[in-house]
């Protein structure tokens, strides 16, 4: 959940004032690496969904703020755009009934969610992007009144000297239109899991993620339309990094969302010591914290979305802690398929970060990005390259990884009732080959283009709880 401020207009005073706390902050911390001053405690997860309002006809519904006023759920909080919002699940311990005990808090919240959603004619859905949203949808009259978001887009136009954003997607379709707002990050809705690390062992998890993500994005690819166009199986992953790009001429290495250049080498800090070097503020706000709070440095953190993520926070008792926010999901198809995909992400993890030799010593960094990409643009029909250079089709690499995830689950104490269900969820989508984007695809193909009719099949299905590979055409 992204921190308020009270602002949206600065003076080059105020980014001074912030750069320098910015700066300090950093020193601090720099000194809290030294000395080990994270608590030791991992192995604890979470996560957040970024979910759509829609009326009746399966289109956007900006009603956010009175439904989150109804709803008084402090979990769920506003998105940028006010037919968006997101919910928080509270975090536990990966062990035991870990995972039903995730699912169990997340269906009741979502239950309420929509309970509260229907006294306003409106629906809640979990969709990587929405196929019914038109480019009309996202305009400033559409922007949710936090100043959060305000100040976010008068920066980026800012930096960009008021140049217009352009989004041009070649995927099946082409898609090119320019946007002179921020709105089009709305599009893109996002399943994201949170993980608590161990300082000693941060690197190698932080390390796997990257390496992962591309397995992952093509198990769970869930957004081939966009605006009725389709362009890649995860669309998502271009649309927001073009989103929120903060100049035309950006160099790579300083991309507001970007998959990195590099492993991270010896701590998490690197990607600190990154963003006070290649990120301008966005958000100079004053925050009348003590320095021991890092609130400018997390807040700058905020504004670097990387796909994956490092956070820090702090216990009950002021410990802090590191955290890996796996950003690289979508939302849906169902709630089961967020929780079995959390699932696989958990147990691979786990077997990664602590094999005896570093996966990132027998696959390259370039050929953990390149396979991030091709998982994008083709799903499970991508060929990924794993470890020692090895490409195979996605299917295939996937089912071999289930063993190492239950391996890992295991490895965690995760009840074998539990890691039964949701990565059997994953090996039935891996025989299928009917991830949410096949599906969505298929049911295009059988019944036409008509996004409203894709849409409101996808909810009907969405509804009786079952996993995306049971649905019919």
């Amino acid at each position: 959940m992204g921190e308020e401020i009270h602002t949206s207009h600065f003076s080059q005073q105020d980014i001074a004032r912030y750069r320098a706390c910015l700066e300090n902050e950093t020193a601090l911390l720099r000194q809290w690496f030294a000395h080990a001053a994270f608590s030791p405690t991992g192995g604890i997860g979470g996560f957040e969904i970024e979910a759509c309002l829609v009326d009746g006809l399966c289109r956007p519904a900006p009603v956010n703020a009175d439904f989150l006023q109804r709803l008084a759920d402090p979990l769920v909080v506003p998105e940028l755009a006010r037919f968006n919002v997101e919910i928080n699940t509270p975090p536990q311990p990966l062990a035991g009934p870990a995972l039903q005990a995730m699912h169990s808090d997340l269906t009741q919240r979502w239950r309420r969610c929509l309970q509260t959603a229907r006294l306003l004619d409106a629906d809640l859905l979990a969709a990587g992007i929405l196929p019914t949203l038109q480019d009309r949808d996202l305009t400033l009259a559409h922007m949710s009144p936090v100043e959060r978001y305000r100040a976010l887009n008068e920066q980026v136009l800012r930096l960009r000297h008021d140049h217009p954003i352009t989004i041009d997607i070649q995927g099946r379709d082409h898609l090119r239109t320019r946007h002179h707002d921020v709105m089009l990050e709305a599009a893109a809705t996002s399943f994201q899991i949170h993980l608590q690390l161990n300082p000693a062992q941060s690197v190698r998890y932080y390390n796997s993620a990257m390496i992962l993500s591309g397995p992952m994005l093509a198990v769970s690819a869930n957004s081939p339309y966009l605006f009725g166009r389709d362009l890649w199986d995860e669309t998502r992953i271009p649309l927001f990094e073009q989103a929120v790009a903060v100049s035309p001429w950006a160099t790579a290495r300083a991309n507001r969302v970007t998959f990195g250049h590099a492993y991270v080498r010896e701590s998490l800090l690197q990607c600190f010591e990154e963003n006070l070097a290649d990120y301008a503020v966005l958000l100079p706000t004053p925050l009348p914290t003590p320095p021991e709070r890092l609130a400018h440095l997390r807040l700058h953190n905020g504004t670097v979305w990387r796909w994956n993520r490092p956070l820090i926070g702090f216990d009950d008792s002021g410990t802090p802690h590191l955290r890996l926010e796996h950003r690289v999901l979508p939302a849906g198809p169902s709630l089961v398929d967020m929780l079995a995909n959390a699932a696989l992400f958990y147990g691979l993890i786990q077997e990664l970060a602590t094999a005896d030799t570093p996966p990132e010593s027998l696959l390259s960094f370039e050929q953990a990005r390149g396979n991030f990409y091709a998982a994008a643009r083709h799903g499970l029909r991508a060929s990924l390259v794993w470890l020692q250079g090895k490409p195979l089709p996605a299917q295939k690499l996937l089912r071999a990884l289930l063993p190492l995830a239950r391996l890992g689950l295991q490895r965690l104490a995760i009840d074998d009732a539990d890691i039964d269900l949701y990565l059997g969820i994953i090996e039935g989508r891996l025989v299928s080959g009917m991830n949410g984007a096949a599906w969505q695809r298929a049911y295009v193909a059988q019944h036409g283009h008509d996004m409203t009719a894709l849409t409101c099949a996808y909810r009907e299905h969405q509804r009786t709880g079952r996993p995306v590979h049971e649905w019919t055409i």
